[in-house]
C-alpha cells in the first residue's frame, strides 16, 4: 500500500498504526511522525510565510478568499510520481489544509486511479472514526480497533478523574487577533477535560468575536489554542488575551498537536486540559503541552 497524505493529521494516523514507511507523499507541515518530511517527498506547500502573525494570516486567507485564490500548492507532477494506492484528504477546512475537491481535480488531470478517503470529523468520536477508516482503507483494521479502544480507555480514565469536581467555565480562543471562537471538536476537549465551555459551538464553526464582546462572557479561565501555534507561540499571544480579558486566568496550549488536529494526540490535548483544570485530580502532562497563566 503506497499512501499519499495530503493532511496533517491523516499522516499522524497512518504513523500511530505503523504504516509510517507506505507514505509516499505528505504535506509541508506533516511533522508526526517525527522526520517524516526528511524521508518522504512533500507535495504540498503553503501560499503563507513561515513564523507569520496572526493578523496577518488573518489578511491573506480574506484577501485569497475574496478573490478565489487557494491557500495551498500541490505539486502535480510530485504527486503523480509518487503514485498512490491510497490518498488521504479532507473538506471540512479549506484554511486548515487542501481541500479534497482540489485533489480530486488534480488526480483526475493525472490520471491517478488511487482509492480516496476523505476524513471531516466535527467529534472527538468522529476522530475515532476516522483512525478505524483510515485503518481498514490501509490494510491494518485490527491495529485500528486497538488503538482507538486505548484512546477511549484513557478518556474514559480522564472523565473518571473528574467526575463530580466543579466544573469551571472555559473561554476557547481559537485565533486571537482577531479573536475566534473555537467549534467542531474544540470545545468537546473542554468537556470531555471537566470543563464547561462557554461561547463556542460545539460541532460547529469557528465564528469571529469582538474582544470588547468577549468581556461580557462569564467565563472562569480563557484557553488560548491558536490553530496551527506551538505553545510559545500561545503564550504570547495569550498575552495580547490579557488586554481585552483583564484579570481572566489563561491557559495556553500546544495547539498544533494537541487541539486543532484531528488525529490521535487529541487525547493528549484532554489529559493536559483536564491537568490544567483539576491539578489534583489529574497526573501533570510532560511539559511542552499547555501551561497556566495567571
Amino acid at each position: 500500500m503506497r499512501i499519499a497524505s495530503l493532511l496533517p493529521a491523516a499522516t499522524e494516523i497512518v504513523g500511530a498504526l505503523g504504516l509510517a514507511e507506505s507514505l509516499v507523499a505528505v504535506t509541508f507541515e506533516c511533522d508526526e511522525p517525527a522526520g517524516v518530511r526528511a524521508r518522504v517527498p512533500v507535495v504540498v506547500d503553503s501560499a503563507l510565510a513561515g513564523d507569520t502573525d496572526p493578523a496577518t494570516i488573518d489578511r491573506v486567507v480574506r484577501e485569497r478568499a475574496a478573490t478565489g485564490v487557494g491557500l495551498y500548492d500541490l505539486d502535480r507532477e510530485a504527486l503523480r510520481d509518487a503514485a498512490p494506492d491510497l490518498v488521504l484528504t479532507q473538506d471540512l477546512c479549506g484554511v486548515c489544509a487542501l481541500p479534497g475537491h482540489s485533489v480530486a481535480e488534480a488526480l483526475a488531470a493525472l490520471d491517478l486511479h488511487a482509492d480516496v478517503l476523505t476524513l471531516d470529523p466535527h467529534s472527538v468520536d468522529d476522530v475515532l472514526a476516522s483512525i478505524a477508516a483510515v485503518g481498514a482503507r490501509a490494510g491494518a483494521p485490527e491495529t485500528a480497533d486497538a488503538l482507538v479502544a486505548d484512546l477511549r480507555a484513557r478518556l474514559a480514565r480522564v472523565a473518571d478523574a473528574v467526575a463530580g469536581l466543579p466544573s469551571p467555565r472555559v473561554l476557547v480562543l481559537e485565533w486571537t487577533d482577531p479573536p475566534y471562537l473555537a467549534g467542531h471538536w474544540v470545545p468537546e476537549l473542554v468537556r470531555r477535560a471537566g470543563g464547561v465551555p462557554v461561547a463556542g459551538i460545539e460541532g460547529g464553526r469557528s465564528v469571529a468575536a469582538d474582544p470588547a464582546w468577549l468581556r461580557s462572557v462569564e467565563a472562569d479561565v480563557v484557553l488560548v489554542a491558536p490553530c496551527g501555534f506551538g505553545l510559545d507561540d500561545a503564550l504570547a499571544q495569550a498575552r495580547q488575551v490579557a488586554t481585552w480579558l483583564p484579570g481572566l486566568p489563561a491557559i495556553a496550549i500546544d495547539s498544533a498537536a494537541h487541539v486543532v488536529r484531528a488525529g490521535p494526540r487529541l487525547v493528549d490535548g484532554v489529559e493536559a486540559l483536564a491537568w490544567a483544570l483539576h491539578p489534583d485530580a489529574v497526573p501533570a502532562p510532560p511539559p511542552g503541552r499547555i501551561a497556566r497563566r495567571c
